[in-house]
This record gives structure tokens, sequence and C-alpha cells, in this order.
């Protein structure tokens, strides 16, 4: 009997490798992975090497930086693999993210990272929600790009809110799935999709990266199959019960998500649509 050979065409590409750009920074991984909240450094830098993440955001306050037991953050992460984003983590004014983001760029020039030129904006509200400060962010980034600073700006899910964001400057916008730390996943995809839609009327290429809440997996593959450019999330990893396998599900999430966005989903149904035809079948008749 002759061998039945397959048709079937292997796509061996990697799935990441269409690059993205964030104004003068061009990436070919979209996870962004945090570097806070692990039990120890050695944990953080296997879930970092599992996540596959080319960017890496740290928050940039002293004493997010340097432990109780006086080490450094910094000396943990191989700076020559990874393009550092610092952030303005716990920062409730306009005025003190600025400074934060200054100090931030003085640092990572001093250890030679290409992250030195921009920074993840946030500007809290209040210590309880970690919602972001709408008019406190729009100050410090129209500030900041008068900087010079390359602004990823942390925003919530309102849409009119995130292209006022964008006008100020932002050179991307970072709507939040739910609040920061809670797991919740992406509560409002609608207002996701709305970001996403008027944030790149006029220009596709701009770049949204959904950040915060993220819980697991399933989370990163919604955000990406909604069309963001990408992913950010810390907690989701580093408070799982295993760090290190859930960097590498988030992986793949990402690039499963990715790909399901770029293949183009069938539509929304009311009802059942047969997978087969009905032409053909043979029908029985009692009798016959």
């Amino acid at each position: 009997m002759p061998r039945i050979r397959s048709s079937f065409v292997s796509y061996n590409v990697p799935p990441m490798q269409d690059v993205f750009r964030i104004k003068d920074f061009q990436l070919t991984n979209r996870l962004f992975v945090g570097t806070g909240k692990y039990a120890t450094y050695d944990l953080m830098q296997n879930a970092l090497d599992a996540s596959g993440c080319q960017v890496v955001t740290v928050a940039v306050r002293r004493e997010r930086l340097i432990d109780s037991a006086g080490k450094s953050l910094l000396d943990y992460l191989d700076l020559n693999r990874y393009v550092i984003l610092p952030n303005t983590a716990g920062c409730f004014t306009a005025d003190d993210a600025i400074r934060v983001a200054m100090l931030g760029r003085d640092l990572l020039e001093k250890n030679g990272n290409k992250g030195a030129g921009w920074v993840k904006l946030e500007v809290l509200g209040d210590k309880k929600t970690l919602l972001p400060d709408p008019v406190g962010t729009i100050e410090a980034t129209k500030e900041l790009v008068k900087e010079g600073f390359t602004v990823l700006a942390y925003t919530s899910d309102d849409p009119r809110s995130a292209v006022r964001i964008k006008e100020a400057g932002a050179a991307s916008v970072m709507p939040a799935g739910s609040p920061i730390g809670s797991g919740q996943g992406i509560l409002n995809p609608l207002n996701v999709s709305l970001c996403l839609e008027l944030l790149k009327e006029g220009d596709p290429s701009y770049p949204v990266i959904v950040d915060a809440g993220v819980g697991c997996a399933s989370d990163v593959a919604i955000a990406m199959e909604l069309g963001a450019d990408g992913v950010l999330l810390n907690t989701g990893i580093a408070h799982a019960k295993d760090p290190v396998k859930m960097a590498l599900a988030m992986k793949h999430a990402l690039e499963a998500g990715r790909l399901s966005y770029q293949s183009g989903r069938i539509p929304k149904k009311r009802y059942a649509t047969a997978s087969s035809t009905f032409d053909g079948v043979i029908s029985y008749i009692p009798g016959e």
C-alpha cells in the first residue's frame, strides 16, 4: 500500500518575531514583566528567564531598589540581556513622578542600559484602589516629554482619559485590565477595545499595552486577542504558587493570543452553524 504523505505545512517561525516599536525602542517580545514581590531574587531571575521577556520593569524608589539586607535589585538583573523600563510606582503627585523618572534615567545611564530613555509613568490617586490620577498623569506626561522621555503612561480603561494622555505626548498608553495586583483579569473588554480603537485612529501602529490586574494565562490571551500590542504584569507571576511555571504559561498565552488576533476570529452568531454540510445525508425511512 503506498504511503500517504501529509500536506500539513509546519509553521516554525517564532510567533513573537513580529517587531513593534515604541518611539525609538524596537522590540521583538511583547511581554513586559515586573521585578517586585518575589520571595527571593533567585526566584525572580528564574521566572524572568522562563517568561522569555525582553523588557523588565523596575520601581526606581530607593526602598524598592535596595532590600533590608542592603542588596540592590539591579545586581540580580542582566543589564546586557534586559532592557530596563523604570517605573514611578508609589508616586501620588506629578512632581514626585517626575523626580523619580529623572532618578531612573540617571541610574540607567550610569549602568549603560538602553532603558535610560523611557519611563513607565504611574501617578496614583490613592493607596486603596491604586487607580491612576488622570490629571496628574497628564501633567507629568507633558513635562516628561519636554525632558526628552519616551513616556509609557498607565491609565484606567476610560477611553477618553486614554486619548487625552496620548494627546499629551505619551509614546504608549497602558490601560488597566483591572486594579493593580487584583488578579481580576480584563474586567471590561468593551472599554479596552474602545481604548484600542480610539488610540489607533489614524495611526494603527500606535502601541497600546494592557497593564495591571492580570491573574492567569487566559487573561493575557484575552488582552492580546482584543488587539493589544503587549501586556505588562508582575503579581500574576510573582505571587503564583509556582512563579516559574506561571511565567512560562504567560509567555505561551501571549504568543497564542497574538496569533489568534492576527488570524482573525470567526464572527459570533446567535444560532449553531454545522461544521459539516447536510447535503448528501442518507435519510432512514421506517418500513422501506
